[in-house]
């Protein structure tokens, strides 16, 4: 039990710092009277998550937590991938506290309430998200053509309004939260996977009936630099690899240099280009995972050739802004989701 304290016994804190936020830690420090901190044992630490804009419907609705810790020299580190979620934003106040001997708490009033934003995943996390995707690629199969499918009026638009080049386009917040590119890095979105009894891409797309299709050599060239971004499903047995290619020296480049795992060529489990003596090189992409290829540059249609697909849109397949299935254990690591 706690009982309420006048403002002679503790003074309320004040003046909450938080400093030093990744994806699931933050440090906090907080002002309060010279005299209370040789008497203070305890800090109760309230914490909770602001309302999402788009919660995730799939999700245990969040509940605020109430942290409580031994007194301990100022600024503090909060660290907890069981209650902090990346790029997520809380609200937090803090309260001082006196144990008694019977057990009980003479406490403080609650300090102000202010308001921060987790972290991205940082390369590290992402590294292990790497590792846990590499587990399951399965092997390599070769290809020849990146594409992406939309629609007839999204072709004619580039056409006449784009000079024929597609621009890049900002990421959206599909797959793990915590990933770096998702709203931060712009680019042509591209698929590569091939039909197992083919070796060619599927005449299906959730995305439209009009593909364009580009050698795989004009995006993935030697002056293209190769980054792991994301692994995440969507509550089916499906997963996906989201990877980016960004020409050297681009502003996509210098973005992901920072930010994301590099990733060798001609030797990673996804997405490979290799090429003996002489020969030309030769493409292949991991046969049990979906691979998700964001170009970080604009790309002319006369690099490539449009035709239409002779098979079904599949809508349910889109992952566009889909939310990660937090409780899959094959694309999850131990900070938030």
């Amino acid at each position: 039990m706690q009982k309420e304290s006048t403002m002679e016994f503790l003074s309320r804190p004040h003046s909450i710092r938080i400093s030093e936020v990744t994806c699931d830690s933050f440090r906090i420090d907080w002002a309060a009277e010279p005299g209370d901190s040789g008497r203070v044992t305890h800090y109760f630490i309230d914490l909770s998550r602001k309302e999402a804009r788009d919660p995730n419907r799939f999700k245990h609705k969040d509940v605020p937590t109430k942290l409580v810790t031994k007194a301990v020299p100022l600024p503090m580190t909060v660290r907890g991938h069981w209650f902090l979620s990346p790029r997520t934003e809380y609200s937090v106040a803090v309260q001082t506290a006196v144990k008694q001997p019977d057990g009980e708490y003479l406490v403080s009033e609650w300090s102000e309430v202010i308001e921060f934003c987790t972290g991205d995943y940082s390369t590290a996390h992402l590294q292990q998200l790497q590792l846990k995707a590499g587990s399951i690629a399965g092997r390599l199969r070769p290809f020849t053509v990146f594409y992406r499918n939309q629609t007839q009026e999204y072709f004619q638009h580039i056409r006449l309004q784009c000079g024929g080049v597609m621009p890049p386009t900002l990421k959206d917040s599909s797959g793990s939260v915590g990933s770096p590119i998702n709203g931060a890095l712009s680019g042509v979105f591209f698929s590569c996977n091939t039909e197992f009894d083919t070796g060619l891409p599927p005449n299906d797309s959730p995305y439209g009936a009009v593909r364009f299709q580009i050698p795989a050599g004009q995006l993935f060239s030697p002056d293209t630099h190769l980054y792991f971004a994301d692994f995440y499903c969507m509550y089916t047995p499906y997963h996906y690899v989201v990877l980016v290619l960004a020409p050297g020296g681009s502003e996509g480049d210098c973005f992901c240099q920072d930010r994301l795992p590099e990733l060798d060529p001609a030797h990673n489990p996804f997405l490979t280009r290799t090429q003996q003596d002489g020969a030309e090189p030769v493409y292949s992409h991991a046969h049990d995972v979906i691979l998700e290829v964001v170009f970080a540059a604009p790309v002319a249609l006369a690099h490539g050739m449009l035709g239409e697909i002779s098979g079904h849109m599949l809508m349910s397949q889109t992952t566009a802004n889909a939310k990660k299935d937090p409780s899959c254990k094959t694309c999850n690591i131990s900070v938030g989701r």
